[in-house]
């Protein structure tokens, strides 16, 4: 017994040094080598290879636990049994392809900021703490998200290129570390690129990705549980198109993560073809008779558009208000 009390006191006072070094580094560090965080430019008092204060990292809201089965739309103030998933209006009629996808936060205020850091600006340090936080929705979620591999939505090669990198790499690499999984990033490939027009209404962007991706020749993907892995889920025909990519060559299922998920349906249309009232048509198309094209938003359900108003925190590629790029 008394062997075992000095062993306790000894690893106690191992973790108590432990502590006051990494108290003493942080104080050290942010003497020497202030700097201030990325997105709000607060001055950053602890040592992190993540630019980003803590206040910024805890204010990103997180997807609540009660989603639909499906996209993972968020179900606020529904619950479901125990023998009935809970469906969106959009995925009962099973056409979204992706057996589940799933999303650590909304894609507002300063998660848009640590999203473009992520894209442009090839913050490694940031992929993989949001590597980190998808790994907890995995161990939430458990068998409904197993997997045999782990594939990043693949940019074109003219656009990998050109950047010099893949973002969706960036999070997919040390996620699939977490999760045990191989990463198969030459599994699936996009055969066409985006289109040039920055500002792309729902309808457009999900023609811009119909067709757009396969599995490479020779790439084995018969009967394996394939996790995608992307920056943000905006309208969900990115995902779309790249399940059923996977589908057509044999997986047994295509589930998706990704960092952040815009408040909004997925895109699939509904089996019928029409959408009744004009505030679905606009949630699932993104037009409607008062905006041919799609490219405005009616001002009443402008809500609807994911970016915030400010110009700076604003990621052309996902909103739909040109005043705002003006």
């Amino acid at each position: 017994m008394a062997k075992e009390s000095a062993s306790n006191r000894i690893a106690g006072g191992g973790r108590g040094v432990h502590a006051w070094l990494a108290k003493v580094s942080d104080a050290v560090v942010s003497v020497f080598f202030p700097s201030g965080c990325r997105i709000c430019e607060r001055l950053l008092t602890k040592a992190s290879r993540v630019p980003l204060c803590e206040e910024c990292l805890s204010s990103f809201e997180r997807v609540p636990s009660v989603v639909c089965e499906v996209c993972g739309r968020p179900l606020p103030g529904l619950t479901g049994g125990p023998e009935q998933a809970l469906l969106c209006a959009a995925c009962q009629e099973g056409t979204y392809a992706p057996d589940r996808a799933r999303s650590f936060a909304f894609y507002k205020e300063a998660v848009v900021r640590a999203i473009l850091l992520l894209k442009f600006e090839q913050i490694e340090p940031l992929g993989a703490w949001f590597g980190g936080r998808l790994a907890e929705v995995v161990n939430v979620e458990g068998a409904k998200l197993a997997a045999d591999v782990a594939v990043p939505v693949p940019l074109h090669r003219q656009r990998e290129r050109e950047r010099g990198y893949n973002q969706a790499t960036l999070v997919s690499k040390p996620l699939a570390k977490k999760l045990r999984l191989p990463l198969k990033a030459v599994r699936l490939m996009r055969t066409r690129p985006r289109p040039d027009k920055q500002v792309l209404s729902l309808e457009e962007r999900r023609e811009s990705v119909r067709g757009a991706f396969a599995t490479r020749p020779g790439s084995q993907v018969d009967s394996q549980r394939v996790l995608l892995i992307d920056d943000v889920l905006t309208t969900g025909a990115t995902l779309d198109a790249c399940a059923r990519a996977l589908r057509h060559a044999g997986a047994k299922s295509a589930s998706a993560l990704t960092v952040a998920r815009a408040v909004r349906n997925p895109s699939h249309a509904p089996k019928s073809g029409k959408i009744k009232s004009r505030k679905a048509r606009w949630v699932q198309t993104g037009t409607c008779r008062s905006t041919p094209g799609g490219a405005i938003p009616p001002k009443r359900w402008a809500r609807l558009c994911p970016a915030p108003r400010t110009p700076q925190a604003v990621d052309p590629t996902t909103c739909f208000r040109r005043a705002v790029h003006r």
